[in-house]
């Protein structure tokens, strides 16, 4: 497989610090090292550079650094669809998760003029589905998937082309335990397919994760988005947004074993590491762990 690694340094669209460091900390933890070691070809891209919020003011409390978030968006679609059409595999890491408007942008492109379906699968404690209408903070990390879907800014909607990048019916949340209010109005409306920590504790992950991917089907394009915070911090305490009583080591493992086994996913970004809250870079080693286990490495 040809493997393209691409950085976004981006803590723009969080509200706390550090994220920015996230994919410099994965390439520390030796990813194109491990994946290579699974007989894979990996060009590193660097990074999209993105300007420091120092550099700027906040001219929307609704839509914080908005401006810059677009523009770097815009870049990462553009390299996202450059990728998929020399037939690579994107690994996108960010970053916050706000990247995702980029991600999938350029996914979805490339979809569009290869008449081909597109869908996600967003592993995530949180649904990202607030728009500038509903966010009860003004960062845009909550926002990705809504936008993705449509709905929100025309800013964040139109990045890669004014119009939905994914229909709500190709889009699976798992992981998810923390949602807002609109979030939930809008996840009924729209009859998006979640799957939260409760449905994890009751059937198990091999049951969950198999029914997603059964959901995700007849999508030709599966990209990942795999927001550490997913995990529970007892396992990934270096995150943007941790959150209490998410998956465990093996549950996380489990969801990547199973995508390689049914060779379903055609990109990945693995998001939100954050290394001033880790330990000795503990959560970027166990990122490159998850990026293996999605990649190939096998027990036996």
């Amino acid at each position: 497989m040809k493997i393209h690694v691409l950085g976004v340094p981006m803590d723009l669209g969080a509200g706390r610090r550090g994220v920015d460091m996230g994919p410099s900390a994965i390439r520390i933890a030796g990813v194109t090292e491990q994946l290579r070691a699974l007989d894979h070809l990996v060009y590193d891209e660097g990074d999209i550079l993105t300007k420091n919020p120092e550099l700027q003011r906040i001219r929307n409390d609704k839509l914080k650094y908005l401006p810059e978030i677009v523009r770097v968006c815009t870049l990462l679609a553009a390299k996202v669809e450059k990728i998929m059409q020399a037939g690579g595999f994107p690994i996108i890491l960010g970053g916050d998760h706000s990247v995702a408007l980029g991600t999938i942008a350029g996914i979805s492109s490339y979809a569009r003029k290869s008449r081909k379906s597109a869908g996600v699968l967003w592993v995530d404690a949180h649904g990202d589905l607030n728009t500038d209408a509903t966010t009860p903070s003004g960062n845009i990390h909550g926002m990705p998937l809504a936008a993705s879907l449509g709905l929100g800014a025309i800013e964040l909607t139109s990045i890669g082309g004014d119009h939905p990048k994914i229909d709500p019916k190709n889009i699976v949340l798992i992981a998810t335990r923390e949602l807002d209010e609109g979030e939930r109005m809008l996840i009924k409306q729209h009859r998006i397919t979640v799957y939260t920590m409760e449905e994890i504790d009751k059937y198990g992950m091999s049951v969950i994760i198999s029914k997603a991917l059964r959901k995700l089907k007849g999508v030709e394009l599966l990209h990942v988005s795999f927001d550490l915070d997913a995990v529970d911090p007892s396992v990934a305490p270096g995150v943007g947004t941790p959150v209490k009583g998410g998956l465990n080591y093996r549950e996380a493992h489990l969801i990547m074993e199973t995508l390689n086994e049914q060779k379903a996913m055609t990109s990945l970004e693995i998001v939100e590491v954050n290394p001033i809250l880790d330990n000795r870079n503990q959560s970027a080693e166990f990122a490159v762990e998850l990026i293996q286990s999605a990649l190939g490495k096998k027990i036996l």
